[in-house]
């Protein structure tokens, strides 16, 4: 009885919304607070394997870039988090070019005209999945809460994922000083 009790209590704290997780408006899409999660190199999962098409229908695949340092990030025209990280992704791409590919994972938008417009308005440069129904994200169910946008992760050389920031990005700078650390281990 004491258990249920307890279970009880615990239940309520989630539905009452006692977390670090903030909403996003009415999509019901949660970010969390941008801590850095990083993976050891022996203790990384498989490779992710993503392939699809990007905003303009051309195929994308993430075994094309293997044997570099890949950054993948989550993002929707919609979300409000994504529009206050993507100048310091456009930067943090700029300055790493060369040791690092960028890629995003454009969901929930209803068109990529939608999409397109974010990207034009942001000055990305690089290749977005679109996903629409969310489904680009399965590959990194073990990482990524489902509904947790923005999020970024960082593969390894081998398309492992060596490190997480589920949330906004705290800084340019952060992002940068990861791909270097995950660049750095191939060398």
């Amino acid at each position: 009885m004491a258990l249920a009790l307890v279970l009880v209590g615990l239940l309520g704290l989630l539905l009452t919304g006692c977390s670090s997780l903030s909403g996003t408006g009415e999509k019901g899409y949660l970010t969390e607070d941008g801590q850095v999660r990083t993976v050891p190199a022996a203790e990384r999962g498989e490779p992710i394997e993503l392939s699809g098409e990007d905003l303009d229908g051309n195929p994308l695949d993430l075994t094309d870039l293997r044997g570099q340092v890949v950054v993948v990030n989550v993002w929707g025209s919609w979300c409000a988090q994504c529009r206050t990280e993507m100048p310091d992704l456009v930067e943090a791409a700029a300055e790493t070019e060369g040791t690092a590919q960028f890629v995003g994972i454009n969901i929930r938008d209803s068109s990529t005209a939608q999409a397109k417009s974010f990207t034009r308005k942001f000055g990305v440069t690089y290749a977005s999945f679109y996903s629409p129904d969310g489904k680009a994200l399965l590959p990194f169910s073990d990482t990524i809460p489902p509904r947790a946008i923005p999020s970024t992760v960082v593969l390894d050389v081998e398309g492992r994922v060596a490190a997480a920031i589920i949330g906004v990005l705290p800084s340019k700078l952060t992002l940068t000083e990861l791909i270097e650390e995950v660049a750095a281990e191939d060398g």
